[in-house]
């Protein structure tokens, strides 16, 4: 055969679509090496300076602190005007337990009874003017002194209630007790008696 029938002979098989097969190399290939990055340079350590010391204080520039003025609390506003004081009070009594109601008067001075309590009015005013309420207050005294039985001493009296009774606030400064309930209505007579001392 001639130098030439090998090459007619590849080329019948190219023409024909036979691929030659062409030899693998085991050889695995190297990855790229990752790129390096730059390190970081580590931080850099900064000393803080000392404290400084604070310089003394000549004992001749150190003075005593001013206090501050004191501030005195306002006194309240006291009513420039005298009030009107009448000699009787209207006194509204009530029986807890029949539920018996009774108003009456009761003059400045005088004990009156109802019942087993004795009231004693001291005073009887009335606002003055340049006040901030009108009303009517009564200074009383109540007593619980039950009438004495036939042949048997009289019960020694018990003071049941001092002090001032309001009569557009009862329940203000009420009497405390379990029978009787007493409270101011009005002060009434017929020419006030003005600026007397007030009982204590």
């Amino acid at each position: 055969m001639s130098a030439r029938a090998p090459l007619i002979f590849l080329a019948a098989l190219a023409g024909a679509g036979v691929v030659m097969a062409q030899p693998v190399s085991n050889t695995p290939q190297e990855a790229p090496a990752p790129e390096q990055l730059p390190e970081e340079a580590p931080p850099s350590v900064v000393e803080a300076p000392a404290p400084l010391a604070a310089p003394a204080v000549p004992a001749s520039e150190i003075k005593p602190a001013i206090p501050p003025p004191q501030q005195v609390a306002d006194k309240p506003a006291e009513s420039t005007q005298k009030r009107a004081r009448f000699d009787v009070a209207i006194v509204q009594a009530l029986d807890k337990v029949t539920a018996e109601t009774i108003r009456f008067e009761a003059p400045v001075g005088q004990p009156v009874r109802y019942k087993s309590i004795v009231i004693t009015v001291k005073a009887c005013e009335q606002t003055a003017p340049d006040e901030p309420m009108d009303d009517s207050i009564a200074y009383m005294t109540i007593d619980s002194q039950p009438r004495a039985a036939p042949g048997k001493p009289t019960p020694v009296a018990r003071q049941v209630f001092k002090g001032w009774m309001y009569a557009s606030s009862p329940g203000l400064n009420p009497l405390q007790h379990p029978v009787y309930d007493v409270w101011m209505v009005t002060c009434r007579t017929s020419a006030p008696v003005m600026g007397s001392a007030r009982p204590k």
